[in-house]
């Protein structure tokens, strides 16, 4: 949605699916997040890097 969602220590949000997303941390103290899958399938095969800072983008 081109929209920043702020969140504290110990929030969630929802990504649904098709959703292009990014994680960024704005801080100073280390991020740690837990990324929750469901469905049948977790393979990684489906992600469509959009951007990346590490060169991961074909």
């Amino acid at each position: 949605d081109g929209e920043e969602h702020p969140l504290k220590a110990g929030q969630a949000i929802d990504i649904p699916r098709g959703s292009a997303h990014r994680v960024k941390n704005p801080g100073q103290e280390a991020l740690s997040f837990i990324e929750v899958q469901t469905g049948d399938y977790f393979g990684e095969d489906d992600i469509e890097r959009l951007e990346d800072d590490y060169g991961r983008t074909e």
